[in-house]
């Protein structure tokens, strides 16, 4: 039986059908999860997924962590439940302070769309390890608050616990800084994806689920969706210490 995993759709989600077929693609049951439901109905995992979550008013992000099913989301992650946030899913989760960091105006003050490059910093992650390899993974970013931030003491930490899992990269694979082309919105040491220090709940800018067959231009994403499916079937079956990734 294909594992359950949700899709939580806000007013303003643009990416929830997308991420619904790469689900379908990686073999998992897709579960549209309504953002005033204030249960999961019983899924392995959660996705929060690209869009402007209540029109980013105020700050991208900040009203949709208010809302019913985020206090079920941040319940099942307190659990030990695998959560992938998805560029605005990602401004949710930092919002909700279930990853670390902030992510700010880009740098350049102008919406970034376009390809990039990424790199996955790890490979024993449940959102990393169906990857082929470290990378660079070509995937789209459609964002205007994407720079992530955090303060010295911070990124330090992140780097010492290996909770960084994604960086934008140049065409020879080399970390992107904060001024280079290929950072598409300046963010301190390239950071394009973290996770918490749990590794349950995990949050990238760049867009997987657009990236997840060769007819959308690339397929590189498809290695992240996949990880998260079958670490989802793990969780479902075995005790949580024994899933990739566990710490």
């Amino acid at each position: 039986m294909p594992v359950r995993i949700g899709v939580v759709v806000f007013p303003g989600s643009n990416c929830d059908r997308d991420t619904v077929h790469a689900l379908d693609l990686a073999g998992a049951e897709p579960v549209v999860l309504w953002h005033e439901l204030a249960s999961l109905e019983g899924v392995a995992a959660v996705v929060l997924p690209g869009g402007f979550a209540y029109g980013d008013y105020v700050r991208a992000g900040v009203i949709a962590r208010f809302s019913p099913v985020m206090r079920a989301v941040e319940a099942f992650a307190r659990d030990g439940g695998l959560v992938l946030g998805i560029c605005n899913g990602f401004q949710v989760l930092a919002e909700a302070g279930l990853v670390p960091g902030a992510l700010l105006r880009n740098s350049s003050l102008r919406f970034a769309g376009q390809e990039i490059a990424i790199a996955a910093e790890r490979l024993d992650t449940r959102f990393t390890h169906a990857l082929a390899g470290h990378g660079p993974l070509r995937m789209p970013v459609a964002h205007g608050e994407g720079r992530f931030y955090a303060d010295d003491a911070t990124l330090d930490l992140l780097e010492r616990d290996g909770q960084v899992i994604f960086r934008y990269v140049d065409g020879a694979g080399e970390r992107a800084g904060p001024d280079d082309a290929a950072n598409p919105n300046g963010s301190l040491r390239g950071i394009a994806g973290v996770m918490n220090a749990a590794g349950n709940v995990a949050g990238l800018m760049p867009h997987p689920e657009r990236a997840s067959e060769a007819i959308l231009g690339s397929a590189d994403g498809f290695g992240i969706i996949r990880s998260l499916v079958e670490s989802a079937g793990r969780a479902a079956s075995e005790p949580a210490a024994s899933v990739v990734g566990s710490r």
